[in-house]
C-alpha cells in the first residue's frame, strides 16, 4: 500500500480521512517492516512539504474558506445560544473555568503577594507628591500612582497592627518605643505617636465593667514617624521620604470625640481680623485628640512637629518630602498634622496627605488656609462609604459648589461663618466603588465600605471611571475574605472555603498569621 500521487490540497485534508489507493502487487512483494518505513517516509515528506503557490487558485481557495466559516457562523446563530444560555451563567461559567479558578488560588494565597512594577519616580515624584494635584493621573489611574497608593495604605495597616497586637498604655509609667513590622524594609520608625483624649469616662463605668481596660484609657499609641533609610530606594524615588501614618479609631474615648462635632477656632488663627476672610475651624474632637497631651506623653501635636524638625535638620542638604497618611479617624489628624507641619516648620518640605476614608474636618476657612500652604491633599473616597460623608450637613461637594456659583454664593458664605456644622472636604478626590469589584457584594455593608483592606483592593482593581475592575489585579484576597466573609459573593466564597483549605495543607499556613483587616 502507498500513497497516491494526487496529494489533496492542505486546506481540504478534511479528517474523514486520506483517500489512499491500494496496489495488490506491491502489498504482495513488500514486507510488512518496510510498508511501515516507507508510510513514514511518505507522510513525513507530504507533512514537511510546502505547495507550490498557484496564481489560479487562490482566489477560489479563499471563497471555498469564507463558505465553509459562513456555514459555521450560521449553524451557531441559528442555534441561538444567547437565549439558551442567559448571561448571568456565561458569567458564572467564565468565573468557574479552569484559568480563573487558577488565578482565585493565587489571589487567595497569602504566599502570592504581587505588587504593580516599582517604576524610577526620580523625574517626577514632585507630580507623584501632588505638585499639581495629580492632574491626569487619577482618571485613568497611573500605574506608577496606584502602587504608592497601596503602598502608604499598608503603612497605616502596619499602625493598626501594631496597636492591636498590644493596645494597653501604662497608666503611670512612660510608654517605650514600639517595634513596627513595616510593609517597606527600606524605611526605618523613628518615633512612636499617642493621642491622648480630653474627656474621660467617670469613674462608676470601671466598677460596671472593669473588663473593658485599654478600651477606656485616655491615652493610646496612634501612629509612627518613619523615613526612608535606603539609598537604592532614595535614587528610586529622587528624594528621602518622611512618612507619618496614622491609624483610625480603636478606643471608647476615641469615639466619644469622634461624635463632638461642633466646629472650633483653631488657637492660632492669623486671620481672625482679615475683613471678607472665613476664619478656619475644624472639628472640636478631632482637635481635642491632637491637642492633648498628660504627664507621661506629650501631645500628638508637639510630638510631630518635633520629629519631623529633628529630621529635617539630620538630612539638611537633601532633597525631602512628607507624607502624611490615614485612614478614617488618621485621615482627620493627618490634615491637622499637614497644616500644622506646613505653618510651623520652617523651610518645610512639599507636604502631602493621603487619606483613605476619611470624614470632613474643617469649615471652608480651613480649606482655604491648607491651599495657602500649599498643602496636597489627595482623598480616597468610596462612593458607598457614608464615613465620608460627615460630619456636617449632608450636602454633596459637587452640590454645594453649584450653590455658590449660583445666586445662593452669598447666603452659603455667611453660613459658613456662622453655622457650627458647615462642613467642607479638602484636597482632590479620587473615587472608588463597592460595586466595580468581582468579589465583593454591591449591597456591601458599611464596615465592609469603610475596611481599608477593601480600600486597598478597590485602589488595586480600579483602571477607570469608565471601565471594569482590573482583570489582572495582584492584591491578595486573603484578608479582605477572612475579615468580610459575608460580603462576599457566595461564589467566591464557597470556592476561597475550598481553595484556602487546599491551600493551607500545601503550605502549611497558619490562620492565625493573617493579621485583622482593621474597618474603623
Amino acid at each position: 500500500m502507498q500513497i497516491g500521487t494526487t496529494l489533496p490540497n492542505l486546506h481540504l485534508f478534511q479528517p474523514q480521512g486520506v483517500n489512499f489507493k491500494c496496489n495488490a502487487q506491491t502489498v504482495k512483494t513488500i514486507s510488512s517492516t518496510e510498508m511501515t518505513k516507507k508510510h513514514i517516509s511518505n507522510l513525513d515528506k507530504f507533512l514537511q512539504k510546502t505547495n507550490p503557490i498557484d496564481s489560479s487558485k487562490p482566489v477560489i481557495e479563499q471563497s471555498s474558506n469564507r463558505s465553509i466559516e459562513n456555514r459555521r457562523k450560521n449553524l451557531l446563530e441559528g442555534l441561538n445560544l444567547a437565549n439558551i444560555w442567559p448571561d448571568e451563567m456565561r458569567k458564572a461559567a467564565e468565573d468557574m473555568s479552569p484559568r480563573h479558578l487558577n488565578r482565585l488560588k493565587r489571589l487567595l494565597s497569602s504566599k502570592s503577594i504581587e505588587y504593580s512594577p516599582r517604576n524610577n519616580l526620580a523625574n517626577r515624584w514632585r507630580e507623584y507628591h501632588g505638585s499639581n494635584n495629580w492632574l491626569g493621573l487619577l482618571d485613568p489611574l497611573d500605574e506608577n500612582l496606584r502602587r504608592e497608593l497601596v503602598r502608604y495604605g499598608e503603612f497605616i495597616q502596619s499602625a493598626y497592627h501594631c496597636f492591636h497586637s498590644d493596645p494597653a498604655t501604662s497608666a503611670d509609667e512612660v510608654p517605650p518605643e514600639r517595634h513596627v513590622a513595616l510593609p517597606d524594609r527600606s524605611y526605618k520608625v523613628t518615633k512612636s505617636l499617642y493621642a491622648t483624649s480630653s474627656i474621660g469616662l467617670p469613674k462608676w463605668v470601671d466598677d460596671v465593667a472593669p473588663d473593658l481596660g485599654w478600651m477606656t484609657q485616655r491615652s493610646s499609641w496612634i501612629g509612627y514617624v518613619a523615613v526612608c533609610d535606603d539609598r537604592s530606594e532614595i535614587q528610586r524615588m529622587g528624594r528621602r521620604d518622611i512618612v507619618i501614618a496614622l491609624r483610625g479609631t480603636a478606643t471608647c474615648l476615641e469615639w466619644a470625640e469622634n461624635f463632638r462635632d461642633l466646629l472650633v477656632e483653631q488657637n492660632d488663627n492669623d486671620d481672625d481680623n482679615d475683613e471678607g476672610v472665613v476664619q478656619s475651624k475644624v472639628e472640636c474632637g478631632f482637635l481635642s485628640l491632637y491637642k492633648t497631651g498628660d504627664h507621661r506623653v506629650p501631645s500628638l501635636a508637639e510630638s510631630i512637629v518635633n520629629e519631623v524638625q529633628r529630621l529635617i535638620e539630620k538630612y539638611k542638604g537633601e532633597p525631602l518630602s512628607i507624607t502624611v497618611t490615614g485612614h478614617s479617624l488618621g485621615a482627620a489628624l493627618s490634615l491637622l498634622v499637614a497644616d500644622d507641619l506646613s505653618t510651623c516648620v520652617p523651610n518645610a518640605p512639599p507636604v502631602a496627605v493621603f487619606s483613605f476614608g476619611g470624614p470632613r474636618v474643617g469649615n471652608r476657612g480651613f480649606t482655604d488656609r491648607l491651599n495657602d500652604n500649599n498643602v496636597k491633599v489627595l482623598r480616597i473616597v468610596n462612593n458607598q462609604d457614608v464615613i465620608t460623608r460627615v460630619p456636617g450637613m449632608f450636602v454633596s461637594e459637587s452640590l454645594d459648589k453649584k450653590l455658590r456659583e449660583s445666586g445662593a454664593g452669598r447666603v452659603l458664605e455667611m453660613l459658613d461663618c456662622r453655622m457650627p456644622w458647615a462642613y467642607s472636604h479638602v484636597g482632590t478626590e479620587f473615587r472608588v466603588d463597592t460595586k466595580m469589584s468581582p468579589f465583593l457584594k454591591p449591597n456591601a455593608d458599611v464596615a465592609c465600605c469603610h475596611d481599608l483592606e477593601a480600600y486597598l483592593h478597590l485602589v488595586d482593581g480600579f483602571t477607570a471611571s469608565n471601565c471594569p475592575f482590573r482583570p489582572n489585579a495582584k492584591r491578595s484576597l486573603v484578608r479582605l475574605l477572612n475579615e468580610q466573609r459575608s460580603n462576599f459573593k457566595r461564589l467566591y466564597t464557597s470556592k476561597g472555603k475550598d481553595l484556602t483549605i487546599n491551600l493551607d495543607r500545601e503550605h502549611n499556613f497558619p490562620r492565625s498569621s493573617c493579621l485583622p483587616s482593621p474597618s474603623s
